[in-house]
């Protein structure tokens, strides 16, 4: 190892991953594997709610999460211990023959990254065995295109050989410098691929970031506002004193946020905001997920109850947008030209920017009760 670490690939040559013809893309990757998608599902998926199926405490209350959360993520990777692996992969089995998860709930399993032990276990055994209940296989640790396709080729041998009519989604954590330098790549790897997740604390520890934090900023990490001035234009006594200037704290994640949305809308996948450790900390935890909202993210993990209804919050619209941006598009008619509302200029990029709120605003309604009462505005339902 040198002295720049693991991950560096010095002395490797930089190339862009071969692809498959494009008449080959959307053929099984073994005989008998079921077709690929040509299109990602879009269903809800605000929060993916985490939980350790080898508990035999969390295990009893997946029936009370059923409907409550978009997607319930069986997690036999980091925060299972080595000697728990084999009944956590058992309870995600048991968990997903034993439960109706209906139309509102996927579920998903976030296997061991494939340098690991486990990981041939983990896809052998829940393949076999509950592939045609598991929606999405989260792999930890993508480095590239090459991790995509191992898994794209592994699983249709075992889907052929379980039989399965309907291909099992792969959706990827970046958490390594050499994921997000190879993001673009791997969106669009395999058309499999269902989306990506930011993993902030292994790829600050990848980085050589100076922080322990699971996500969020860092009060480290500022601008500050300029020394007063006097009237000659010199610095005013004081300026040196931190206290005596407003500072303001930056976002750790925001350019690798941005650069996986570009990635993601790019191939037509779906972008996600990964854990906030801080779990006492809601307000920060709300904050960040809502920049993720706002940069593109569709859903973020909940590592904890009490984050539930806060990713189901942030990334709902609110129905303030949704009234304005029905206004929008009533106003502009065919979505041409320009018209004034409120004192605003609103033109055909304008609409196309309503119009993303209108789908996800429809789409949320559509399984969610209350939000379908209070985007037609009646107010919503307080029972339960």
């Amino acid at each position: 190892m040198s002295q720049d670490g693991p991950n560096t690939g010095r002395g490797a040559v930089a190339s862009v991953p071969p692809m498959r013809p494009a008449s080959d893309f959307f053929r099984p990757l073994a005989v008998g594997a079921p077709q690929p998608l040509r299109e990602v599902p879009v269903r809800p998926s605000r929060m993916i709610h985490f939980l350790d199926p080898g508990n035999a405490k969390m295990a009893a209350k997946v029936p009370g999460l059923i409907g409550t959360v978009d997607v319930l993520l069986g997690n036999l990777e980091d925060g299972v211990r080595a000697e728990h692996k084999p009944a956590a992969r058992a309870g995600l089995v048991r968990i997903a023959r034993t439960t109706d998860f209906g139309s509102a709930t996927q579920l998903w399993a976030r296997v061991n990254s494939l340098d690991s032990p486990w990981v041939l276990d983990d896809l052998t055994t829940l393949v076999a065995e509950a592939g045609d209940r598991l929606d999405v296989v989260m792999v930890p640790k993508v480095q590239g295109a090459e991790d995509i396709h191992y898994l794209d080729r592994l699983l249709a041998q075992l889907e052929a050989r379980a039989g399965l009519t309907r291909p099992i989604l792969v959706h990827a954590i970046l958490e390594t410098a050499r994921g997000v330098a190879n993001v673009e790549h791997i969106a669009g790897a395999s058309p499999r691929m269902q989306g990506i997740s930011l993993g902030p604390a292994d790829l600050a520890a990848d980085r050589r970031m100076k922080t322990t934090r699971v996500g969020g900023g860092h009060p480290g990490y500022l601008v500050r506002q300029d020394p007063p001035a006097t009237p000659l234009g010199g610095r005013a006594q004081g300026a040196g004193v931190p206290g005596e200037r407003a500072a303001f704290q930056q976002d750790l994640w925001h350019y690798t946020i941005a650069r996986m949305v570009d990635a993601c809308a790019m191939h037509g996948i779906l972008p996600y905001y990964g854990p906030f450790g801080d779990i006492a900390d809601v307000v920060a935890c709300e904050d960040q997920f809502r920049n993720a909202f706002l940069l593109g993210c569709v859903g973020a993990w909940s590592l904890h109850p009490v984050q539930i209804d806060i990713a189901r919050r942030v990334f709902s619209p609110s129905a303030a947008d949704v009234a304005h941006a029905r206004r929008v598009k009533a106003a502009m008619g065919d979505g041409t030209g320009a018209v004034m509302l409120d004192g605003r200029m609103e033109d055909d990029a304008s609409l196309k920017q309503c119009m993303v709120i209108l789908e996800l605003a429809e789409r949320l309604a559509a399984t969610d009760p209350d939000l379908a009462r209070l985007y037609a505005g009646e107010p919503a339902d307080q029972e339960g």
